[in-house]
């Protein structure tokens, strides 16, 4: 972490922060410091103070014109500046101006800074190649990947930020943190609603709040419990977490709730007792026989949905209890605490809205025109409208090794009647160049009008993960990024991405 020396003058100098204009509006107190927290090398905070309240406009001048500037307005009107700088380039003499204003509105003056940043490790990130820019069309943001690669395959997991222009603008990286030196978050860091970000880390086993700089700013321990897989910020703040439970003989089958404030644990669920332990259909591992990779909450019968990989995706009740399963028919049969499963299977229509009976089809060893069932899918979201969104990978798709391709894909689900009719799915086309048998995501965005998919282990001749936005009602391709690791993790490039706002 390098500190700028504090000084009055317009012109000072520091080995981080550069005042390049004499003429600037005068302030003192000045201080800019590269990676505050040691830990987000493409960060900033600059320290300086006003002899009258002033508010502040930054802006971190882009490579590629106005729209891969970095902009934040801070309305509130001080005398005292503590201003976060994100969206450095790395290995660039990064020009950031800063402007002051009364809190009418009428500008006071500006200050411009060098901030010099050093090169990212050529052996921990990926080379990334746009295919795809619509300007004028994509959704507004940048994309953060939870990211996988490295040559050597080491620790820690590395999250960073990429614009659209395919330059890294915010990373974190925690190789000198005496806790988090061993991360290793499995299904992603995504935004907390207060902006921080949040993980689970399984080598610390604990779940982490921390800010844009990577500062730690809560903790919440998992006693009696493993983490693995994911952690999901409830509306009201509790947390849901995917878990094994230590006194158990099996794995990745629980999952608990944690109330944000008390950190207790204030609920479980036991998919051992929900669901048919002994079903075989799909693996034959007897210890990670559900293998639990997502959850999503929805509330609109305040229900939990839970994707284990090796049988189906499943909506269960607060009480643990099965809403319905949405997967191929074949094995089912009496849970573990003494329920027929069978009777909770989804029966599937085609478009016409006309029940699909075909044996073969509701088995799941073929497919209707009109409907496929998931296979090892990942990343299920409740969507604004109830349906369910999920990435279906494909792997063992008709409990066969072919034909490969994976599949973002839209259910409409009636729990009631226990219906499921297939609404919109994208990839099939694409074969093995978007196929992932493993991890990947998919995001509905822009308002709903806008979809990410994000193939995160694609293995076809290269290892690679993509970020392709499409427009949900023509499927154009918008965007799309092509994330090529030094070496993957596993066959993994990226375990999720998240399109978002730099600035929380």
């Amino acid at each position: 972490m390098l500190v700028a020396t504090a000084c009055l003058t317009a012109a000072c100098q520091s080995h981080d922060g550069v005042v390049t204009d004499p003429n600037a509006f005068a302030v003192s107190n000045e201080l800019v410091t590269l990676n505050p927290s040691g830990y987000a090398p493409l960060a900033a905070t600059i320290h300086v103070e006003t002899a009258v309240p002033a508010t502040v406009r930054l802006r971190v001048l882009g490579k590629h014109g106005s729209a891969s500037d970095v902009v934040k307005a801070i309305a509130t009107a001080n005398t005292v500046h503590n201003i976060p700088v994100l969206g450095l380039y790395p290995d660039f003499a990064n020009t950031v101006e800063v402007t002051f204003a009364t809190p009418q509105g009428a500008e006071l003056g500006k200050k411009t800074y060098t901030l010099r940043t050093a090169a990212l490790p050529t052996t921990t990130y990926p080379v990334i190649t746009i295919d795809t820019r619509r300007d004028s069309v994509m959704a507004d943001g940048m994309t953060l990947v939870s990211y996988f690669g490295s040559r050597d395959g080491s620790l820690p997991m590395r999250p960073f930020i990429f614009d659209r222009f395919g330059d890294i603008r915010w990373c974190l990286d925690y190789s000198t943190s005496a806790v988090l030196n061993r991360l290793f978050y499995d299904d992603g860091v995504e935004r907390l609603q207060n902006g921080n970000f949040y993980f689970g880390d399984i080598s610390s086993n604990a779940i982490y709040e921390v800010d844009m700089f990577g500062a730690v700013v809560n903790t919440w321990a998992l006693p009696g419990y493993k983490f693995h897989h994911q952690v999901l910020e409830k509306p009201n703040g509790n947390l849901l977490v995917t878990a094994t439970s230590l006194s158990a003989s099996t794995e990745e089958d629980f999952i608990i709730e944690i109330d944000r404030t008390t950190r207790q644990i204030v609920r479980t669920w036991d998919l051992r007792m929900s669901l048919q332990i002994g079903r075989r259909t799909l693996t034959a591992n007897v210890a990670d026989w559900l293998h639990v990779n997502a959850i999503a909450w929805d509330p609109s019968d305040n229900t939990i949905i839970v994707s284990g990989r090796t049988q189906a995706l499943v909506k269960l009740d607060q009480d643990n209890h099965v809403v319905w399963i949405m997967g191929a028919h074949r094995g089912w049969g009496t849970a573990g605490d003494g329920t027929d499963l069978r009777s909770v299977l989804l029966q599937p229509f085609d478009r016409s809205g006309v029940a699909i009976t075909d044996p073969a089809v509701l088995d799941g060893s073929a497919n209707h025109p009109d409907f496929e069932w998931n296979w090892y899918q990942h990343a299920p979201k409740v969507m604004p409208n109830g349906h369910i969104l999920l990435f279906d990978n494909g792997d063992n798709r008709n409990f066969s090794a072919g034909p490969r391709y994976s599949r973002a894909v839209e259910y409409a689900v009636d729990s009631r009647a226990r219906t499921v009719r297939q609404v919109w799915t994208y990839g099939k086309s694409r074969g093995t160049e978007t196929y992932s048998r493993i991890v990947s995501d998919v995001d509905l965005i822009a308002g709903g009008t806008h979809v990410v998919v994000t193939p995160g282990a694609i293995s076809n001749g290269t290892e690679s993960g993509k970020v392709i936005e499409l427009d949900y009602a023509t499927q154009q391709v918008l965007f799309e990024a092509t994330l090529v690791p030094p070496i993957s993790f596993f066959t993994i490039t990226m375990h999720r991405t998240e399109r978002l706002s730099l600035y929380p």
